[in-house]
């Protein structure tokens, strides 16, 4: 079934990467810095446009991506002035932008939102949240403690069934409608996650997917990663 070109995507990556102690967003996969590798994943899915939220004051990351922007004029980098202030606050410059975006071609009715270190997201899985009917389409996945990393492989580590203990959230793909409404609300690191909590259940949907239990935020998480060639040494 084609997919309906109705959506826009919004990659945060204005973390500062302070756990891991370097920019999470030009760590490499397949030859490239992560933040690429994750827009050309957004591209996939063949959106309106692509809106990449980055920090101030980082000019590797903003140089790794001037490329692949000359390349596709749909790309608008964002740049976030306090991003120590967390997610929520790169979100609300994500959605403004795209508000502009739409004045001029208003035929967004869908955002995906991402971030960068889910180093096993693939393709399938942004495909699966977008075909949702919902008004909110999130991942699913459980919540792996770092201390695991090392004891079992990932089909032993997670379990195939749901849990109290799984996480709702990005990717996650909201109604622009919806989104607009909740963008006074994004405030601090969790705006996001308290929003969705409070949807009536016959608004939004999961597609699970346990392989994006395993992001990069700690220089251990960061090895495993490498040792499982799921990021470049």
């Amino acid at each position: 079934m084609p997919m309906i070109n109705d959506h826009a995507v919004i990659i945060l990556a204005s973390g500062l990467s302070q756990r891991l102690g370097q920019s999470k967003q030009l760590l490499s996969k397949n030859g490239e810095p992560l933040i690429c590798y994750m827009t050309k994943l957004a591209l996939v899915t063949q959106p309106n446009a692509v809106i990449v939220v980055i920090p101030q004051g980082q000019a590797v990351i903003a140089n790794a991506t001037a490329k692949l922007v000359s390349q596709n004029s749909m790309i608008d980098i964002v740049v976030n002035s306090m991003p120590e202030t967390g997610m929520a606050r790169s979100l609300y410059l994500g959605i403004e932008a795209l508000t502009k975006v739409n004045l001029d071609n208003a035929c967004i009715n869908r955002v995906l939102i991402m971030g960068v270190d889910q180093v096993l997201l693939d393709s399938p899985h942004l495909t699966d949240l977008l075909a949702g009917k919902h008004t909110v389409v999130a991942s699913s996945y459980q919540h792996l403690k770092e201390n695991h990393l090392n004891e079992q492989r990932l089909d032993e580590t997670i379990s195939t069934g749901e849990s109290e203990e799984n996480i709702v959230g990005l990717p996650i793909m909201v109604s622009y409608e919806l989104l607009r409404q909740w963008q006074s609300a994004l405030i601090g690191d969790k705006g996001l996650r308290h929003l969705i909590r409070a949807l009536p259940s016959n608004q939004i949907s999961t597609v699970t997917n346990h392989q994006l239990s395993y992001d990069i935020d700690t220089p251990n998480q960061l090895a495993h990663a490498k040792q499982q060639n799921w990021l470049d040494n």
